[in-house]
């Protein structure tokens, strides 16, 4: 009896987790769904899918998301791909920074660079003055071009960091064996690498998709009349004439849509290409000399530089004075100043709260998951896992108006609480530390395992014991990574917070809303430095590692 009581306590964390999903994610979507099709007045209506389709003004936004999510995808991989190729190919001088500066691309928050970027090149800004001043004028940054530029810049990175894991699994000798049927040069770079690492182009393409699919700020910052879907979203439930329930929820339930047939399309294409490499003969880095290697250089450098370029101009800009919205030629502390009144301490405050709380939830409960899949497979722990994967594929503004429609009650009410943004940020970024302790408990042989337990200790007591132990870098590696996305988070938070509960992020973003300009700078660099603290963590997590996954 005894023995059967410890075996049947993985049974009963299954059926917490279970119960956990239902109630704060399942429960939600059904609430959302229900709302779409459901109101007091009518009852059953498809009223607001109506009012979708019936004007271009709404339907619109469906293709033009698809049309900057696609085209951000393809640049993404136009750049990130040579980028990795060089990169793992090639002895490039000083790569170890490379990699790191191009993980600090990725690492902040996309809408941060919208606004350097219209600081930069916007109708006022630093580069199209200066250009002006010697008679050139270039093209508006508004729009769907800007969208493009800002997104491309800021996802290529995640293109790198997969396609490098996917060029170091090469094995040599397949290269060597197409080289003496005569297949060399781009001949070989498309035939055979590029086939042989075609699942990894479009796992990386996906998640690039749908990141960029999802992206709330940079088109409502920089795309001026180009509306896309989330800022449809947000623009419907934020109404100035008054939040309009059923008809964001209609278009959240479309977007759910979308999202999955883009997911499911990624997949059956992915299953196209089923093969297993053993790397016995790793990949020789060539020496980048002559002609060729100063190309190379100049190609992965510039990138970077370009990449990096909002970054530092953030920082540089929250140290002039500002004049209204004008910046003056002189500098100071003043914005740190203006910022730390505007709430700047409770910001960080909130920030670091929300953050580790939502962290160490989204690490208990992966940890967890990762072993029933594994070592406990059943239809029910894979229906959890199938269940903590699916906001990997929605919005983080449908997540929150979810959320806040099923938790907006006199019964049970939560919205405007710490709590609700806990619970967003943990749904939402479950996945990444999700898969990266499944992905490290596959590795770890069941042997020790049975090891501790033929030695007397009981199941729970050589799980906590001896496999979280060997488990703690692939848990730490994917956690400092929810950690950064949960920290650069806003498209669920700016339906959820409130004055009290309020993040860096958010500041940032109502700083640029006011016309704030200098206040804003300095909450952005606060936040860069929180996300380059959490990459050198992460960087001595997986020592220096260069082989890592998002």
């Amino acid at each position: 009896m005894k023995t059967k009581r410890r075996r049947d306590i993985w049974t009963v964390l299954g059926l917490v987790l279970l119960l956990l999903f239902v109630i704060f994610f399942i429960y939600p979507c059904i609430r959302l769904l229900w709302e779409a099709f459901y109101t007091e007045k009518t009852g059953f209506t498809m009223k607001a899918f109506t009012k979708f389709f019936s004007k271009k003004y709404y339907y619109s936004t469906i293709l033009n998301s698809f049309k900057v999510s696609a085209a951000v995808m393809l640049i993404s991989l136009l750049l990130g791909i040579p980028f990795s190729y060089f990169f793992s190919f090639y002895r490039l001088k000083g790569r170890k920074v490379l990699f790191v500066l191009a993980l600090l691309c990725t690492m902040s928050a996309p809408f941060i660079g919208a606004y350097s970027w219209i600081m930069l090149l916007g109708r006022s800004g630093v580069i199209t003055k200066l250009l002006e001043s010697v008679g050139i004028k270039i093209g508006s940054i508004y729009g769907f071009g800007g969208i493009l530029l800002v997104q491309s810049l800021k996802l290529f990175p995640l293109v790198v960091i997969y396609m490098n894991g996917a060029f170091q699994d090469i094995d040599n000798s397949l290269l060597e064996a197409s080289a003496n049927l005569g297949c060399t040069g781009l001949k070989r770079f498309f035939k055979v690498i590029m086939g042989l690492t075609m699942p990894t182009i479009l796992a990386a393409a996906l998640i690039v998709f749908m990141r960029a699919f999802a992206d709330f700020g940079t088109p409502a910052l920089i795309g001026e009349g180009y509306k896309t879907f989330p800022v449809l979203i947000y623009d419907s439930f934020l109404s100035e004439v008054g939040a309009d329930y059923n008809f964001a929820s209609a278009v959240s339930v479309l977007a759910i849509i979308l999202t999955a047939v883009v997911f499911l399309v990624q997949k059956f294409a992915t299953s196209r290409f089923k093969f297993t490499i053993n790397s016995l003969h790793p990949i020789q880095k060539k020496e980048a000399r002559g002609v060729k290697g100063f190309f190379m250089h100049a190609y992965c450098y510039l990138l970077i530089a370009v990449a990096l370029l909002p970054q530092f101009y953030i920082v540089f800009d929250s140290f002039r004075d500002y004049k209204g919205q004008v910046a003056q030629d002189t500098y100071s502390l003043s914005n740190y100043q203006n910022a730390i009144r505007k709430l700047l301490g409770r910001s960080i405050k909130n920030t670091l709260v929300i953050s580790i709380l939502a962290l160490v939830v989204i690490v208990i409960i992966a940890v967890i998951i990762a072993y029933l899949v594994v070592r406990r497979p059943s239809g029910m722990s894979h229906t959890v896992d199938t269940i903590s994967m699916l906001p990997y594929i929605m919005p983080g503004a449908v997540i929150g108006i979810a959320l806040i429609i099923a938790f907006n009650t006199k019964y049970f009410s939560l919205t405007g609480t710490m709590a609700i943004m806990v619970i967003a940020l943990a749904i939402r970024r479950m996945p990444y530390t999700s898969r990266s302790a499944t992905a490290t408990m596959m590795q770890i042989p069941i042997s020790t395992e049975e090891a501790a337990i033929s030695l007397g200790a009981s199941k729970i007591k050589t799980f906590i014991k001896v496999t979280v132990p060997q488990m703690t870098s692939g848990i730490v590696s994917g956690a400092i990574l929810s950690f950064v996305s949960i920290i650069t988070e806003m498209s669920s938070g700016i339906f959820l917070y409130n004055n009290s509960t309020i993040t860096l992020t958010l500041s940032t973003y109502n700083a640029i809303t006011l016309g704030s300009y200098g206040t804003a700078s300095a909450f952005a660099t606060v936040t860069t430095l929180l996300t380059i603290v959490c990459l050198v963590l992460y960087l001595i997590c997986t020592r220096g590692s260069e082989k890592m996954s998002v």
